[in-house]
């Protein structure tokens, strides 16, 4: 009988170590440090999460993922609510979302890898390495064009500053119907809308940025984001499309009904199962709050995590360093945002007290359409990041929750350690 009952206990054992082989690799469960261990107290990341959960009770989110970590300690990590409403399926901290333009950080440090190579520098030329925009000249207000007052330069393209029009400004030119060339193409038939340096304007730029990643290194954008960044961070859930079997765990979007409650919003945006033919550095990229921590820890870090290097301090003080020229501001949702400047590919708090935020100076940050938002503080040795799925999730005043307001409030009145 014992015998009987080792040879089953065997069997079972191999069944397991068998299904654990072969059904792929398992979610990596982030430690969790106690709150003060990494000077926060336990009431106010408490209030943290209260508050997150109240939205979801009152049904002004379907769900969320929140996770905080200070020198590297994570200390809150959580999922609310459910991914979906029509289905009820829960939130999981392993939920997969439309990451939008936070997609924008990631191809900045591509470029700032390819930047530290030696392939291109701050002050060159763009037309430099896209030759198609050597001539490109300027519109002006009386339907005229005229020459660049200075060829735009690289430092310009990474900060939104080279003179291409804002997103809407292109709607007509379709520049995301075919592939990256075509979109340089279109773009090169086409005046700029303002002198280099002289506006700041959410446009285009960074999907060029992203076709420079493929000139310059020779992969597709999807090759050198995952052999250069995601598998060496482990970045497991993170690309431009998801695998048929992850499908299931990517968040639908949601919107608000007529009585300001979150509602379905339909199928806004297909999820693709396989690479797309636009690969959009600008804003194409899907990923989890865990993934996008070790990508923003890593910078928190000045460029490395867990042993592997992937910038320079140097680097990546250079990334949260404001670019722009005396006079030009930050006017994303416009007016323009007082007390914050631009780096490359980053937003920078210049001016804590003139932002009205309690977050420190210099810390870096970006969101994305759907209400995803992070932010990294080197003041503090802090990293935030919080996803949502939500329809314009990003504007103000557009039904989403003042949620980029409400956890710098909760996580720094949560900091007992300077």
């Amino acid at each position: 009988m014992r015998h009987l009952h080792a040879c089953r206990l065997a069997a079972v054992t191999s069944i397991a170590a068998l299904l654990a082989l072969t059904s792929g690799p398992a979610l990596a469960e982030v430690a969790l440090s106690p709150a003060p261990e990494a000077g926060f107290s336990v009431a106010g990341v408490d209030a943290l999460r209260a508050d997150m959960q109240h939205l979801v009770d009152q049904k002004k989110l379907a769900g969320a993922v929140t996770l905080l970590a200070r020198k590297g300690k994570v200390v809150h990590f959580e999922a609310y609510g459910v991914q979906d409403v029509a289905t009820g399926q829960p939130t999981g901290r392993d939920t997969i979302y439309r990451i939008a333009s936070m997609t924008k950080p990631v191809t900045g440090v591509a470029m700032m890898m390819l930047w530290e190579e030696g392939r291109w520098s701050l002050d060159d030329p763009v037309a430099k390495h896209i030759p198609e925009f050597a001539d490109l000249r300027v519109a002006t207000p009386a339907g005229e064009t005229v020459p660049q007052s200075h060829p735009m330069t690289m430092r310009e393209l990474m900060s939104h500053t080279a003179g291409f029009d804002v997103s809407a400004g292109y709607e007509a030119a379709g520049l995301q119907d075919g592939d990256l060339q075509a979109m340089i193409d279109k773009l090169a038939a086409m005046p700029l809308a303002v002198q280099p340096g002289s506006d700041w304007r959410y446009g285009p730029s960074v999907n060029i940025q992203g076709y420079l990643v493929e000139k310059l290194s020779g992969l597709t954008l999807d090759q050198f984001f995952r052999t250069r960044l995601f598998e060496p961070l482990k970045m497991i859930d993170t690309g431009f499309h998801v695998d048929a079997e992850k499908l299931g765990r990517v968040s639908a979007i949601h919107t608000y009904g007529s009585d300001g409650l979150i509602a379905p919003a339909g199928q806004v945006r297909s999820v693709p199962a396989a690479p797309p033919v636009f690969l959009s550095g600008s804003g194409g990229l899907f990923s989890t709050a865990e993934d996008y921590w070790r990508f923003a820890q890593m910078l928190a870090n000045g460029g490395e995590l867990d042993g592997v290097r992937v910038l320079k301090p140097e680097t990546v003080e250079l990334m949260r360093t404001n670019v722009l020229a005396e006079g030009v501001t930050v006017d994303l949702y416009g007016p323009s945002q007082t007390g914050v400047g631009f780096g490359l590919d980053f937003a920078v708090i210049t001016d804590p007290a003139a932002a009205g935020t309690p977050q420190g100076l210099n810390s870096f940050y970006w969101g994305g359409a759907f209400g995803t938002w992070f932010w990294i503080d080197p003041t503090h040795d802090l990293v935030f990041v919080g996803m949502i799925q939500n329809l314009r999730g990003s504007i103000p005043g557009a039904g989403t929750p003042p949620l980029r307001d409400i956890s710098p409030r909760r996580v720094y009145e949560a900091l007992t350690l300077p």
